[in-house]
């Protein structure tokens, strides 16, 4: 069985983490979809906005490890690191649900990754603004395909209408995380490398408010309640989502395609 391996904590290697983190294990919940989605035009989508991730993924797990004189490559990263050295939001490693709960996890996602990308593209670490350039555009359209699906479900039928409301009750809790600000996005502001999460919050909520008036569901109110992924705490799924994902690479070390 292979190793893991060690990971920095530096802040600026955390905050990549929580980027790369956050779009990988996106990528692995919306995979689940190939072969069972609705319909066949919504599996090729899901499948593209998942590979999308996963290369959005690798570049910033590639920058991460080539910080701090860590050596360690994307593959390393995102296979061979314990449960703890994740740095994702609770948000996205969430079992996969309905699609109602697929679709309003995008629009959340995808809504802040573009605030986060478009925010990125002046970060004076010129690899991360270059990663930003291409993920911006990737994100645009990805929060486009699930604004649109939100709004279509809430508006359908009686049944549609429900689930959303349910994939609301599920999910929204848990997207106070994304804006819960630490030291690790105190030094990434103060040295430039990118914006607090926190700043996004106010653009993040006035879209999510519109996206939902729009399709006739409202938020459950706010709760004490925040998630700590990105403190690499996490929930009781992500063991075995990481089992799941981690098992070739764990059982043949080194192994290549």
């Amino acid at each position: 069985m292979q190793a893991s391996v060690a990971v920095s904590q530096d802040p600026a290697v955390q905050y990549l983490l929580r980027i790369g983190d956050s779009c990988l294990v996106l990528a692995q919940r919306l995979s689940e979809w190939t072969g069972h989605a609705p319909v066949l035009e919504e599996d090729i989508a899901l499948a593209n906005m998942a590979l999308d991730l996963v290369g959005q993924a690798r570049a910033v797990l590639t920058h991460a490890g080539a910080q701090d004189g860590m050596g360690l490559d994307e593959d390393q990263l995102a296979f061979l690191r314990e449960e703890r050295d994740y740095r994702n939001v609770t948000l996205v490693e969430l079992p996969r649900g309905d699609f109602a709960v697929t679709v309003l996890r995008n629009a959340a996602m995808a809504c802040f990754l573009r605030l986060l990308w478009e925010r990125l593209r002046d970060s004076g670490d010129a690899e991360l603004a270059a990663i930003a350039g291409k993920a911006g555009k990737e994100a645009r359209y990805h929060q486009q395909h699930a604004f649109d699906w939100v709004v279509r479900l809430g508006q359908g039928t009686a049944e549609s209408q429900r689930r959303l409301q349910a994939a609301l009750a599920q999910l929204w809790r848990y997207t106070a995380e994304l804006f819960a600000d630490d030291a690790v996005d105190a030094h990434a502001a103060a040295t430039g490398l990118g914006p607090a999460w926190g700043a996004l919050r106010a653009g993040w909520q006035a879209e999510m408010d519109a996206l939902l008036a729009a399709a006739g569901v409202q938020a459950p109110a706010p709760t004490p309640f925040l998630s700590t992924g990105k403190q690499g705490r996490h929930g009781e799924h992500m063991g075995f989502l990481l089992a799941e994902m981690q098992h070739l690479q764990r059982a043949f070390p080194g192994g290549v395609w």
